[in-house]
């Protein structure tokens, strides 16, 4: 996904499943001169679940902050069809889960940074998470800190904006009445669904410190409904900062509010407790 560029500069690319790329930060390695295999196994990773439809050169831009960070970034992507069919959804997310589990990233502090609809896919790993919280109570102690940047939220119709806007923008109100009919004709296997795993969203077993970024005129986001988030798990005993700008892009942010961005993401990076985290700011 990242260009020819970023992966000269001592990135290396592992390509891992379909829509999983593990970036491992060698430059970081050895600018330290310090790192040890023992301690590349305590080195946080930045999981990132990007947009529907995002482009590899947007997506290398939020890479590239986590590289200078000291970074390696694991990117795992979705197709349309897991979200207009939850159940395939939820095999993504029990795929992730087991990707988070295993060999390479088990003892290893992460990061989540999701997108828009990638938040779904986070809620979808919730869902295999929130059934037997006690065997993945390691996974969510090692998950440091959250940010939900442009996170879908609100209504079906809403969500149905969403696919239309960023799957096929020239046919976007024939995409939304057709997934509305959709959702409609199999609202048992799809709305129910949904309705599911918002519910474990809510009442996430993941209590670390959580980062939102949104903006009032979203179409795809419900402000309203963020904020009701952000007051829920505020009063869960959650740290909770919301970013939010009148005026803004959906999942463009940065590139419309660069440097705002950029410092409240570095203060939220310094609020979390993690040494590993501090070591490299």
């Amino acid at each position: 996904m990242l260009s020819k560029i970023a992966l000269s500069r001592g990135i290396i690319a592992h390509r891992l499943g379909k829509n999983a790329t593990f970036y491992a930060n060698e430059l970081a390695s050895s600018v330290s001169g310090s790192q040890t295999p023992a301690s590349e196994d305590h080195k946080p990773v930045m999981l990132m679940l990007p947009w529907l439809g995002s482009r590899p050169q947007a997506v290398a831009k939020y890479c590239d902050i986590y590289f200078r960070t000291g970074f390696d970034v694991l990117i795992v992507e979705s197709e349309a069809k897991e979200f207009l069919w939850p159940r395939w959804g939820l095999d993504h997310g029990r795929r992730l889960l087991e990707l988070l589990q295993s060999e390479r990233f088990v003892s290893r502090p992460l990061l989540v940074h999701a997108f828009s609809l990638g938040g779904y896919t986070f809620a979808q790993l919730l869902v295999h998470v929130s059934r037997d919280t006690q065997k993945y109570q390691a996974l969510t102690q090692r998950i440091k800190g959250q940010i939900f940047d442009s996170l879908v939220v609100g209504s079906v119709e809403r969500m149905c904006i969403g696919l239309g806007k960023t799957l096929y923008p020239s046919w976007e109100t024939l995409i939304k009445q057709v997934s509305l009919l959709y959702f409609g004709m199999f609202k048992r296997q799809t709305v129910d669904y949904f309705n599911s795993s918002l519910d474990v969203f809510w009442n996430t077993p993941v209590t670390a410190p959580a980062l939102f970024f949104f903006c009032e005129n979203d179409a795809l986001s419900d402000p309203q409904a963020v904020e009701d988030m952000i007051d829920y798990w505020r009063k869960r005993g959650m740290d909770v900062t919301g970013k939010k700008w009148e005026d803004s892009t959906h999942a463009g942010h940065l590139k419309r509010h660069q440097q705002e961005y950029l410092t409240t993401l570095d203060m939220f990076f310094h609020s979390l407790h993690c040494p590993m985290l501090k070591a490299k700011l």
